[in-house]
């Protein structure tokens, strides 16, 4: 038996992970913050275990909302079956939408990964269709174009836990977060894990060493339907309804936009794409109309300038840092940060006030714009909406060059300190 030391770090994060969801909604009071939470909560399991398929498997599937969606529906009829009587507690509804997801995984994915690449995508994107298809054809079981609603708070109290408060749905919710994530981490670990990650990177040599590359992809997708279903059982509990919707392409297109825009190169990438893709589709939505535009443009731009995600720019950084670079590159960052800002606020003013006059002009020409009321019908506005675009725009050219200078000197003598570590 040999002794292995703990590995303290590791420790420290998930600690600390645990910690950041007791005391988020300690630190989140006000208005909807504990149903944002929630989402959150949800969505990240959900773009977690469709991180399984693309970041870890290497599959694009544009069907992932089949799992979770189908788990959820499972969930709210067994919520309305422990309503009328049954015995099944609430804390384990996320585990029944995990096993239906599970289920359909075993029967779904025995087809769709007997192929892979770009064929794998489309007919996970014509099983979706299929299955949102059949939502509106079975009434009985998907409930119609209405859906299937619920009551969480089943049965008697336990130790005064109801789950009708949001305070106690966003702790059952951490809960199930908690665990799914460290048993997602751990499939990264296993033998399994490192297979997909084989299969993705090089398919021909995993099969010339005797693997069957088409099992490591169906059990890869059980395992990730799986975690689906939990998170699509958790939304059935929070929203207390589940319709077709939940098994729409549209879902499965935004857990891809939000998985990217996180960084599928890192296991914390989806998390991070969770928190950013909420805030856009929900909190975003309730200030602008142009939500929509915003979200499209950032995941453009994440895609063109930044495919590795938000999670690739936070270790690029942290990698600055640890080596004690960041100090020279700091102030070229903050001037090319700078120089964003201002273009950034040029072009949303422009866009709110375009909105506002294509949009919104039955309801006169002032608006509300960072603050200030603004009348669209002058040209003061739309002056300075273009001046802080353009001066923006100038300041950014400018900057990019000498940005770019010290951040390739930066990145060459930590490549020199790399080699003479290693030699």
């Amino acid at each position: 038996m040999t002794y292995q030391p703990l590995n303290l770090s590791r420790w420290l994060i998930w600690s600390g992970f645990a910690l950041m969801l007791i005391v988020a909604p300690l630190v989140f009071t006000k208005g909807a913050s504990l149903s944002l939470l929630s989402q959150i909560g949800t969505v990240m399991i959900f773009s977690l275990s469709f991180n399984m398929l693309l970041g870890q498997g290497g599959m694009l599937s544009f069907g992932h909302a089949v799992y979770s969606g189908l788990g959820a529906f499972f969930a709210i009829h067994a919520m309305n079956i422990a309503a009328a009587g049954a015995p099944i507690p609430v804390v384990l509804i996320p585990l029944i939408g995990g096993i239906a997801g599970m289920g359909f995984g075993i029967l779904f994915g025995y087809v769709t990964t007997k192929k892979s690449g770009t064929t794998f995508s489309m007919i996970t994107l014509g099983l979706v269709e299929l299955v949102f298809a059949a939502s509106l054809m079975f009434p009985e079981f998907f409930g119609g174009e209405g859906g299937v609603s619920t009551n969480r708070v089943i049965g008697e109290p336990f130790m005064g836990i109801t789950f009708g408060p949001q305070i106690q749905v966003y702790y059952l919710i951490a809960f199930w977060l908690f665990i799914s994530t460290i048993g997602m981490y751990a499939f990264t670990q296993t033998p399994l894990g490192r297979l997909a990650n084989a299969v993705r990177d090089n398919p021909e040599r995993v099969e010339f060493i005797g693997y069957d590359t088409q099992w490591v992809r169906y059990m890869t997708l059980i395992l990730s339907a799986f975690f689906a279903g939990i998170s699509g059982g958790l939304a059935a509990i929070n929203f207390e309804i589940v319709s077709a919707e939940n098994v729409s392409a549209l879902r499965s297109g935004g857990v891809l936009l939000f998985t990217f825009i996180g960084g599928i190169g890192f296991f914390f990438g989806p998390i991070l794409g969770a928190v950013v893709g909420i805030f856009m589709t929900v909190m975003l939505s309730d200030f602008t109309k142009a939500w929509q535009l915003y979200l499209g443009v950032f995941f453009i731009l994440i895609v063109m300038y930044a495919p590795g995600g938000l999670a690739s720019l936070l270790m690029i950084n942290v990698r600055m840092v640890a080596y004690g670079m960041f100090r020279r590159i700091a102030p070229m960052l903050a001037a090319i940060c700078g120089a964003a800002t201002v273009m950034f606020f040029g072009a949303v003013s422009l866009i709110e006030l375009l909105y506002h006059v294509t949009l919104g002009a039955g309801a006169g020409p002032m608006m509300r714009l960072f603050g200030f009321d603004v009348d669209t019908g002058a040209p003061t506005a739309w002056i300075v909406g273009a001046v802080l675009l353009v001066a923006g725009g100038i300041a950014f050219y400018r900057v990019k060059a000498p940005f770019q200078h010290v951040w390739g000197e930066a990145n060459t003598d930590i490549e020199a300190i790399t080699r003479k570590v290693q030699a």
